[in-house]
């Protein structure tokens, strides 16, 4: 079959009419180089913003998921909340005290609840040496490091008899650390928080920043008989937070509904009467998470709508201009047999070449801002391919939508006329 007939054929003629436009296209813009990078600058905008903007809120959620899970495993705190039903003031907290005992009695009875550990926190100079820091220190039991996730780097843990003596031992972050030892080993070296001297049995492993700020490793944490009797002073029994694990995430729900029923009948609270103390969980931060990271989407979205539009606008402008240019040149396409179907699906490729351009352009800047700004951040930064690849598409869609009036105008110009256009 000859070249003459096969360009008869009807699904190689189309074929063959839009690689025309599709050459046709690409000298166009070649032959105005500058006018088409300033056409696809809005798009181009728009997409890098689209790329970098996603990898850095994926960044971002990873991170903050990743300080959420350190937290702990199926995490929850019980902390004291201020109550009308109570006069008693707590050292951490007013309304009815959070005590060891409810600590325990939540452990023994609730069937959900894999560990508790009672808690004080507070402010302490460290002093080894010449050396001097100041940090949180923390009194707890040994369950505080099941709850937490957290291993012993180097050394080990205090045992249930030194809980029980209130031994003058302690573990301590990496932060304290570097503070006040360098490099060196800490274990069995001594330190001094306020009059006494307390022995380091072991180095925490490094967890990092806290979901909502704070150095996790800038601490020192010792049995809490210990610190009641001689950091900070406190009703006896008195735990300022109660640090939870449930059995699984599956039984979170049920362990705090557990917990919640345990401390209002401890704590004499009945029917809807406001409650003092409040529970938090792992979920509830996660949730918070999410929200921030939807009203982050939100604003991309919206970000990258309103450059796609301002380059979709340009587009159709700078088409419109070009229609007028080539005026003569349409005239002459249409004199020597090019029908308006041709007109139209040159203009209208012109402008999804123009918006591919822009959006592959976009993408590529997009991809070197990701790698240049992952140089100066700790989030693990990396480019979505879904991001990508719906970037391009809307970039040729956004040629489309806006390509299609010039290209509709440019077809439907008078061949007569348009050859009298000077």
């Amino acid at each position: 079959m000859t070249a003459m007939n096969l360009a008869n054929v009807p699904g190689i003629a189309g074929f063959l009419r839009t690689a025309t436009g599709v050459r046709l296209a690409i000298r166009s813009i070649r032959r105005n180089v500058l006018r088409a990078a300033l056409t696809v600058l809005g798009i181009l905008i728009g997409v890098a913003s689209v790329v970098t903007i996603t990898a850095l809120g994926a960044g971002a959620r990873d991170s903050v998921g990743g300080q959420i899970q350190s937290l702990g495993s199926n995490f929850m705190l019980v902390f004291p909340q201020s109550s009308a039903v109570s006069g008693a003031k707590g050292a951490q907290g007013s309304g009815f005290r959070l005590t060891e005992e409810d600590g325990r009695v939540i452990a023994r009875d609730a069937v959900s609840v894999k560990a508790v550990a009672p808690t004080l926190r507070t402010q302490a100079q460290v002093v080894s040496g010449e050396n001097n820091w100041s940090t949180s220190v923390m009194g707890t039991t040994i369950p505080f490091l099941e709850i937490r996730s957290w291993k012993v780097d180097s050394g080990e843990m205090w045992t249930e008899h030194d809980e029980l003596t209130k031994s003058k031992v302690c573990v301590i972050g990496t932060t304290v650390r570097d503070k006040l030892f360098g490099n060196e080993d800490p274990v069995g070296r001594t330190i001094r928080i306020g009059r006494y001297p307390y022995r380091i049995l072991g180095m925490l492993e490094k967890k990092g920043e806290a979901p909502f700020g704070g150095d996790q490793d800038d601490m020192v944490a010792m049995p809490i008989g210990s610190m009641r009797s001689r950091i900070l002073k406190t009703t006896p029994g008195f735990a300022g937070v109660l640090f939870i694990s449930a059995t699984s995430a599956e039984t979170s729900d049920r362990a705090e509904e557990q917990v919640d029923s345990i401390l209002r009948d401890r704590h004499k609270i009945e029917g809807t009467r406001a409650p003092d103390f409040e529970i938090r969980t792992q979920k509830e931060f996660q949730a918070i998470q999410a929200t921030v990271y939807n009203a982050l989407t939100l604003l991309l979205a919206m970000i990258a709508a309103v450059s796609l539009l301002v380059g979709g606008i340009g587009v159709m402008n700078i088409m419109l201009v070009s229609v007028t240019e080539r005026t003569r040149e349409i005239g002459i396409r249409m004199a020597i047999g090019a029908r308006e179907a041709d007109v139209r699906t040159q203009f209208l490729i012109e402008a999804i070449v123009l918006a591919v351009i822009g959006g592959l352009a976009g993408a590529l800047i997009g991809i070197l801002a990701i790698f240049g700004v992952g140089m100066f951040v700790d989030w693990p930064l990396h480019v979505d391919p879904v991001a990508l690849t719906v970037s391009i598409l809307v970039s040729g869609l956004t040629g489309v939508s806006f390509g299609f009036f010039p290209a509709k105008k440019a077809a439907q110009l008078d061949p007569i006329e348009a050859l009298r256009h000077e």
